[in-house]
């Protein structure tokens, strides 16, 4: 007989994509004649990564919801009820047994068809702050977890945020050499990673390359992921002709996990999957929250910042002067950046995939 049917929904950004791939591993590993299905909108990350990670992926209709009053905003209801019917249509398809959501807003469509079929609805939540999606459908199930303490849901239950195993079992310096050696870096030379999320952060772009010279010059070589729309013909290698260090744009890392293995210090927005990843492998941050929105990127920080693992800088006060004579010091000091990887052990839950998929499979119909 196969096994249980579990379908899983979350896509538009690596901060719901990332611990649902986690997720869907563990499920497979737990239960290897598990079937998974993810579902997603051709809008999203997910067109691209969930299939590279070896998963069924489904797409519905995408139903945004804009904040200003117009044509798309009218159709809102019409969009919805044509999202909710597919999606209903697909949980029948796979004879789905339990509905596994993410957040975003395909989860919407998957947690009101669940709810219409009467199938079990377990819901994970990323921020600190969560999203109107798990808002809502927290009130139609007990089976919430969420990856910070006191996220403000209702039944909400701590877990921590899926991650995967090359995230959580990476020892960072034996990694180190290789995975400098595979991003074209020198295995010797102070390295600066700096990352915006899977779309950039321009504010923090525009920083980095006003310092670039200033940062090369003192040695630093950078690993920029700029996002992928972002390379232009500014963004180009370069090399300081003195000191030898390189700048390394790249609009996009799929392994993660060798960008922060082959660091010494990120630069970087603060979503959740940033926060809780460098947490699990001990890489120091300095982390600039997105100015817009409710907060929940400095939300997420805290837990990191508190406790000395981090440092937290406002989206108005990351400068090139701030990067170009601030970073520098602080690469420059490795007992400090020590005390920081110390201070972040045991910050971050290295076993909440597992835990995540071995409660989804415990409610399945």
């Amino acid at each position: 007989m196969s096994g249980p049917s579990v379908v899983l929904a979350g896509g538009g950004t690596t901060g719901h994509t990332a611990p649902l791939i986690a997720t869907a591993a563990e499920l497979q590993r737990l239960r290897p004649d598990v079937r998974v299905t993810a579902v997603g909108t051709a809008r999203g990350l997910e067109t691209r990564v969930v299939p590279a990670a070896g998963l069924t992926l489904e797409l519905i209709p995408p139903v945004p919801l804009p904040r200003r009053p117009g044509l798309d905003q009218a159709l809102v209801g019409v969009r919805l009820w044509q999202a909710v019917a597919a999606a209903t249509a697909l949980l029948r398809r796979v004879e789905a047994d339990v509905v596994l959501g993410f957040g975003g807003y395909v989860s919407t469509p998957v947690y009101l068809a669940a709810r219409r079929l009467r199938l079990p609805l377990v819901l994970h939540e990323q921020n600190a702050l969560p999203g109107l999606a798990n808002k809502l459908a927290a009130r139609l199930t007990r089976n919430v977890y969420t990856s910070f303490p006191g996220t403000p849901l209702p039944h909400a239950q701590y877990l921590g945020l899926p991650l995967r195993r090359a995230i959580t079992e990476l020892d960072r310096d034996a990694a180190r050499a290789g995975a400098r050696a595979r991003a074209g870096l020198d295995p010797e030379r102070t390295t600066l990673l700096v990352s915006g999320g899977s779309q950039g952060a321009a504010s923090i772009n525009r920083a980095v390359l006003g310092a670039r010279e200033a940062l090369l010059g003192a040695g630093i070589q950078v690993l920029h992921v700029l996002g992928p729309k972002n390379l232009t013909d500014e963004t180009v290698p370069s090399r300081d002709p003195v000191t030898g260090a390189g700048y390394h744009p790249v609009g996009y890392v799929d392994a993660m996990e060798d960008a922060y293995a082959a660091a010494d210090l990120m630069l970087g927005r603060c979503g959740a999957s940033t926060v809780l990843e460098t947490a699990a492998v001990g890489l120091p941050a300095v982390f600039v929250p997105y100015p817009h929105g409710n907060g929940e990127q400095a939300r997420n920080a805290a837990l990191v910042v508190e406790v000395g693992g981090g440092l937290l800088l406002a989206d108005a006060d990351c400068t090139p002067d701030w990067v170009a004579t601030t970073l520098p010091a602080l690469l420059a000091d490795a007992d400090r950046r020590r005390g920081m990887t110390e201070a972040l052990r045991g910050v971050a839950r290295v076993d909440a995939a597992t835990e995540l998929a071995r409660r989804t499979l415990e409610v399945a119909v």
